[in-house]
Protein backbone atom coordinates (compact mmCIF):
# COMPACT_ATOMS: atom_id res chain seq x y z
CA UNK A 1 0.00 0.00 0.00
CA UNK A 2 2.75 2.62 0.86
CA UNK A 3 5.05 1.15 -1.70
CA UNK A 4 7.06 3.39 -3.98
CA UNK A 5 9.74 3.07 -6.16
CA UNK A 6 12.84 4.71 -6.22
CA UNK A 7 12.94 7.89 -8.49
CA UNK A 8 15.54 8.53 -11.12
CA UNK A 9 16.83 11.73 -8.42
CA UNK A 10 17.67 8.81 -6.18
CA UNK A 11 18.87 6.27 -8.40
CA UNK A 12 21.72 8.75 -10.28
CA UNK A 13 24.97 7.41 -10.32
CA UNK A 14 23.60 3.98 -9.80
CA UNK A 15 23.34 2.75 -13.22
CA UNK A 16 19.26 1.71 -12.56
CA UNK A 17 16.52 3.03 -13.47
CA UNK A 18 13.18 3.15 -11.57
CA UNK A 19 11.87 0.72 -14.45
CA UNK A 20 13.94 -1.60 -12.69
CA UNK A 21 11.80 -1.71 -9.37
CA UNK A 22 8.33 -3.40 -9.75
CA UNK A 23 6.19 -2.92 -6.80
CA UNK A 24 6.10 -6.39 -4.92
CA UNK A 25 3.93 -9.05 -5.14
CA UNK A 26 2.05 -9.98 -1.74
CA UNK A 27 0.27 -13.22 -1.28
CA UNK A 28 -2.93 -11.98 0.95
CA UNK A 29 -4.12 -14.76 3.22
CA UNK A 30 -8.07 -14.49 3.53
CA UNK A 31 -8.49 -13.71 7.06
CA UNK A 32 -6.56 -10.43 6.72
CA UNK A 33 -8.69 -9.67 3.51
CA UNK A 34 -11.58 -7.94 5.47
CA UNK A 35 -9.24 -5.53 7.46
CA UNK A 36 -6.91 -4.68 4.63
CA UNK A 37 -10.51 -3.55 2.83
CA UNK A 38 -11.53 -1.88 5.89
CA UNK A 39 -8.53 -0.13 6.18
CA UNK A 40 -8.38 0.66 2.74
CA UNK A 41 -11.82 2.85 3.13
CA UNK A 42 -10.82 4.84 5.86
CA UNK A 43 -7.09 5.37 4.99
CA UNK A 44 -7.39 9.01 4.83
CA UNK A 45 -9.22 9.17 8.52
CA UNK A 46 -6.67 9.98 11.00
CA UNK A 47 -6.75 11.64 14.06
CA UNK A 48 -3.69 14.25 13.67
CA UNK A 49 -1.83 16.12 16.40
CA UNK A 50 1.06 18.69 16.72
CA UNK A 51 3.97 16.38 15.66
CA UNK A 52 1.56 14.48 12.61
CA UNK A 53 -1.33 11.14 13.01
CA UNK A 54 -1.38 9.94 16.01
CA UNK A 55 -4.36 6.97 14.97
CA UNK A 56 -6.76 6.39 12.92
CA UNK A 57 -10.66 7.72 13.96
CA UNK A 58 -12.05 4.85 15.14
CA UNK A 59 -15.69 6.05 14.93
CA UNK A 60 -15.09 6.01 10.90
CA UNK A 61 -13.51 2.35 11.51
CA UNK A 62 -16.24 1.67 13.63
CA UNK A 63 -18.50 2.53 11.06
CA UNK A 64 -17.46 0.71 8.40
CA UNK A 65 -17.81 -2.35 10.32
CA UNK A 66 -21.47 -1.92 10.87
CA UNK A 67 -21.69 -1.33 7.19
CA UNK A 68 -20.16 -4.99 6.90
CA UNK A 69 -22.31 -6.17 9.68
CA UNK A 70 -19.43 -7.67 11.93
CA UNK A 71 -20.65 -8.86 15.53
CA UNK A 72 -18.58 -10.24 18.47
CA UNK A 73 -15.57 -12.27 17.73
CA UNK A 74 -15.38 -11.51 13.95
CA UNK A 75 -15.44 -7.79 14.83
CA UNK A 76 -12.69 -8.04 17.57
CA UNK A 77 -10.78 -10.17 15.07
CA UNK A 78 -10.97 -7.42 12.14
CA UNK A 79 -10.49 -4.47 14.89
CA UNK A 80 -7.39 -6.19 16.05
CA UNK A 81 -6.08 -6.73 12.15
CA UNK A 82 -6.72 -3.15 12.10
CA UNK A 83 -4.77 -2.13 14.38
CA UNK A 84 -1.62 -3.87 13.22
CA UNK A 85 -2.38 -1.56 9.67
CA UNK A 86 -2.41 1.26 11.77
CA UNK A 87 1.13 0.81 13.82
CA UNK A 88 2.52 -0.07 11.03
CA UNK A 89 1.38 2.74 9.52
CA UNK A 90 1.93 4.87 11.94
CA UNK A 91 5.51 3.76 12.36
CA UNK A 92 6.04 4.38 8.36
CA UNK A 93 4.95 7.63 8.61
CA UNK A 94 7.15 8.43 11.56
CA UNK A 95 10.13 7.03 9.74
CA UNK A 96 9.16 9.00 6.81
CA UNK A 97 9.02 11.81 8.85
CA UNK A 98 12.87 11.56 10.36
CA UNK A 99 14.06 11.47 6.58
Amino acid sequence: MYWRAPTEAELAGSGLKAKHFQPPEVDLWPECALPIEIYSRVATQWRVGAGGPVGLDYGVVFYEMDREGLEGEKRDEVMAGIRVIEAAALAEFASSSQK
